[in-house]
């Protein structure tokens, strides 16, 4: 099964063909998108969008990149939300040291850190899976991990070493592969997704960003590029892709358990 694990389809790239894009992904055989909240103010609009559409799964959390505009209790609201709407995931959370500007900003660090830690308590304390983001911060993402003990989850856009992956994995990560993959010149992420069991690769498009080499560096990323995506991996790798597609779906379920069981009718939102 074709599984979009990590899709911004809530992003304002999509506000004019949002609906369209989701029914035009399903049509084209991608059966599931998953949509990770980047801050509390779209926990609202993920859900929505998901009981708009049954076929994708929301993911709540506050994504490292934007810890600066957000508030201390935002952490109280995440768990209140995770309490009452079951996400599939606590996602997009992680650390992120590429983006700190001055570099080595320590108020930054911290706040990265205060949020990424306490996210992944309440990940621990309702036994969900967490998707994270991991930029130039791998062997602290991995720290942490060893000390919050979460069930395990999904490796986002995973960048790293060989070593570093095989760490992931022991700890229960799936690691996350997409359009970076799909460029000649990504030699290390190509290695890797040739390397690595099958049995440790979920499929995402990181929708609108990452797109595919076909798309350009400033094209829009859709999950309707995801089926190609899939047939690079499965070419890299000299399978068939309905090879690469059991398996990754497989793997994408047994990550995130819970899209097995989709809702489609809403609770009443905030």
């Amino acid at each position: 099964m074709l599984i979009d694990t990590h899709c911004h389809l809530d992003a304002a790239e999509f506000d004019a063909d949002r609906d369209d894009i989701a029914r035009l992904a399903l049509h084209q055989g991608v059966a599931k998108l998953v949509i990770p909240a980047v801050t509390r103010s779209n926990f609202d609009s993920v859900i929505a969008l998901c009981y708009q559409h049954s076929h994708c799964a929301y993911a709540l959390g506050i994504h490292p990149m934007y810890v600066d505009g957000a508030l201390l209790d935002d952490i109280e609201i995440l768990n209140n939300y995770v309490k009452q709407y079951s996400p599939v995931a606590i996602g997009e959370i992680g650390l992120d040291y590429f983006s700190i500007k001055p570099k080595g900003d320590k108020i930054n660090i911290a706040l990265q850190t205060y949020f990424f830690t306490e996210q992944l308590k309440i990940a621990k304390q309702y036994d969900l899976p967490v998707i994270l983001h991991v930029r130039h911060a791998v062997d602290d993402i991995l720290k942490y991990l060893r000390k919050y003990q979460v069930i395990g989850g999904i490796a986002h856009a995973f960048n790293g070493s060989f070593q570093q992956a095989e760490q992931f994995i022991a700890l229960g990560f799936k690691l996350g592969f997409g359009g970076a993959m799909t460029y000649s010149r990504a030699l290390k992420i190509r290695e890797l997704a040739v390397k690595l069991p099958l049995e440790s690769i979920v499929l995402e498009t990181d929708s609108p960003d990452i797109p595919p080499e076909w798309l350009g560096a400033k094209g829009r990323n859709s999950p309707l590029e995801l089926p190609k995506i899939a047939q690079v991996l499965a070419d890299l790798r000299q399978v068939n892709v309905s090879q690469v597609l059991d398996i990754t779906g497989a793997n994408a379920f047994k990550v995130l358990p819970k899209l097995a069981y989709l809702c489609t009718s809403p609770n009443v939102l905030h």
